[in-house]
């Protein structure tokens, strides 16, 4: 039978070695047959898989456990391994080094909580221990909300699917986690209109990028506000009459065409080098230095300005803009047109709440917001 016991004790009378005897259940000396090892054993099955153990009855188990695996057609000598290959830890921190690579900074931040709660939990435990019941303990003892157990779920998931290509291991099933989606607050064009007016009141003598920046944020709805903020002046194209987004939440460059208004506003500002930043600070600007991007929520401060001086609570800056934007062109576009054509989406969930391809089609809703807020 495959496998043996060995001992590092030797025979008292003559020092020969013990040897594996299953019959008689134990290790003796060929030469003193009543004498036996007591101690010190070993399990050696195949070339990899060794253990030791004090006793021979805590060997002999384990080697019956390692032959009834055999015949079953499950033994992994992985699992066996003094360096646990197969440890959950062991696998999540390979990962999140892929991970680190291959997706953004928040994102790679977000995954790597998400996979230091689940290491808490797990520690090194195999991971083809790991399954629905596991999952599910641990996405419900973490007290955060339905949106972040959703999220954990996709993370762990992504992760499962990457171990199961990486060391050919079956899929655990995974339990649902449902949860709705928030709405943002939306307004109509005509209070769009009056609040980005209002901005342009507040802040054209200060810096005309600021008030630039929300017009585009409530015209050019596939533009996120990050990567409105991270354009360069080279990514402006005048002669092609395109925004370029080189690094997209979807991966690839998008292109997204400009309407004639803003052709007209830009011509008529003074433009930087290439690599400047294109929202950047004018001089005189108290607290930040010429030149300097602006900062992640400088826009939505001037927004939450503009919607004080009005009595207009509770809108933040992505509902306002994008969102109220996307809402009123259902009464000239079908959903699919404006997903296409205007978010350049081919599928998004948070689009789709509130809307219950070519450059061409996107120039055309673009043209059409831009109308809508002037026929107000």
């Amino acid at each position: 039978m495959r496998g043996r016991i060995y001992s590092d004790q030797k025979c008292p009378i003559c020092g020969g070695q013990f040897i594996h005897d299953d019959r008689r259940r134990g290790l003796f000396c060929d030469q003193h047959p009543n004498q036996q090892a007591t101690g010190r054993f070993r399990v050696q099955f195949g070339r990899n898989t060794r253990k030791r153990f004090n006793s021979y009855q805590e060997a002999e188990r384990f080697l019956d456990g390692l032959r009834w695996e055999v015949d079953q057609g499950t033994f992994d000598p992985r699992d066996y391994r003094i360096n646990n290959p197969l440890g959950f830890e062991t696998l999540a921190l390979k990962w999140l080094e892929v991970k680190k690579k291959e997706v953004k900074q928040k994102s790679y931040n977000n995954l790597r909580n998400y996979m230091t709660k689940a290491i808490a939990a797990w520690g090194q435990m195999n991971v083809k221990t790991i399954g629905y019941g596991e999952i599910e303990d641990f996405l419900h003892s973490q007290e955060v909300s339905d949106k972040t157990k959703s999220n954990m779920k996709s993370g762990l998931h992504n992760f499962f699917l990457w171990v199961k290509r990486r060391e050919k291991i079956p899929m655990p099933d995974f339990p649902e986690t449902p949860f709705e989606l928030g709405f943002r607050k939306i307004i109509d064009k005509e209070t769009q209109s009056v609040i980005i007016n209002e901005i342009y009141r507040l802040t054209y003598h200060i810096n005309p990028k600021i008030w630039l920046g929300i017009k585009w944020l409530a015209t050019y709805i596939s533009i996120r506000p990050g990567e409105l903020l991270n354009l360069k002046e080279k990514d402006i194209d005048l002669k092609l009459k395109y925004f370029i987004i080189p690094h997209p939440k979807e991966k690839r460059p998008k292109l997204v065409p400009m309407i004639d208004e803003d052709m007209d506003i830009l011509k008529a500002m003074p433009r930087g080098l290439p690599e400047i930043q294109f929202f950047r600070h004018a001089k005189g600007i108290s607290g930040v230095r010429a030149g300097q991007k602006f900062g992640d929520k400088y826009l939505y401060k001037w927004w939450k300005k503009a919607c004080r001086n009005l009595g207009i609570e509770g809108l933040d800056l992505y509902g306002g803009t994008r969102h109220s934007s996307t809402t009123s062109l259902r009464e000239k576009f079908t959903p699919e047109e404006i997903r296409s054509a205007g978010t350049l989406h081919t599928t998004n969930k948070a689009f789709d709440r509130y809307l219950q391809i070519n450059s061409s089609d996107s120039k055309r809703i673009y043209e059409s917001i831009s109308k809508q807020s002037k026929a107000k």
